[in-house]
């Protein structure tokens, strides 16, 4: 997979995708990941980037010449399968969005910044838009790097264990069950005592009643 992403600042992404398993997915070329600093593509000598709201208003707005440079610059050399605004008010961000999005080839993230972009970027070139939640940032790069770290632990080959990003939380729209490890008795408090018997059977069954349990607890909303 290759993610393109479009952000006024490129440094917030320096470090973020050298560690753990990102950076295992980088190495072993399962992801390609490439920054592109927005002011490179400003037609003007102060390379600016944004401009006044038409009809007046507070905030600034990220300028369409600028984004549809960089954008038309990426789609000469790639086919996207998604171009991909990050901003408040888009489809929020589920496990169900990050499965399709793993099995793209290309993507483009676009990091919102200000009071937003020039809407006509969205009505004529961005083909999806994403929110990871109902509340507003400073800016779309850590949207940006939250929505990519979901994606690409997802693509084969990333995680050692390729079956434990299906036991993960909100696959099948449940939650996890609870989870433990040795000592099985730490201060009198104890791990369950079919998790220590060895029934695989069993303990899959517990699981699945404990997944369900927690789902109708803290998040009934999931349950169908």
């Amino acid at each position: 997979m290759r993610i393109d992403i479009i952000t006024l600042f490129p440094e917030f992404f320096e470090s973020y995708f050298q560690y753990s398993i990102l950076n295992r997915a980088v190495k072993k070329n399962k992801v390609y990941i490439k920054i592109h600093n927005l002011r490179e593509f400003s037609n003007n000598k102060q390379k600016n980037i944004d401009d006044y709201q038409f009809g007046g208003g507070s905030g600034m707005v990220m300028s369409i010449g600028p984004i549809d440079n960089c954008i038309s610059h990426l789609k000469k050399k790639n086919k996207y399968d998604e171009i991909i605004y990050l901003t408040p008010d888009g489809d929020t961000l589920n496990q169900k969005i990050c499965n399709n999005l793993s099995t793209c080839k290309n993507i483009i993230l676009l990091c919102g910044h200000y009071k937003g972009i020039d809407h006509r970027i969205r009505e004529h070139l961005i083909t999806k838009e994403i929110s990871i939640g109902d509340y507003v940032i400073t800016g779309g790069e850590v949207a940006a790097a939250i929505l990519s770290d979901s994606i690409i632990r997802l693509i084969p080959g990333v995680l050692s264990d390729e079956t434990s990003a299906l036991t993960d939380s909100f696959q099948d729209d449940l939650l996890a069950p609870p989870i433990y490890t040795r000592p099985a008795n730490y201060k009198g408090w104890e791990v369950p005592k079919i998790l220590l018997s060895g029934n695989e059977k069993l303990i899959n069954e517990w699981r699945e009643k404990e997944s369900i349990r927690r789902t109708k607890e803290k998040r009934p909303d999931l349950i169908k």
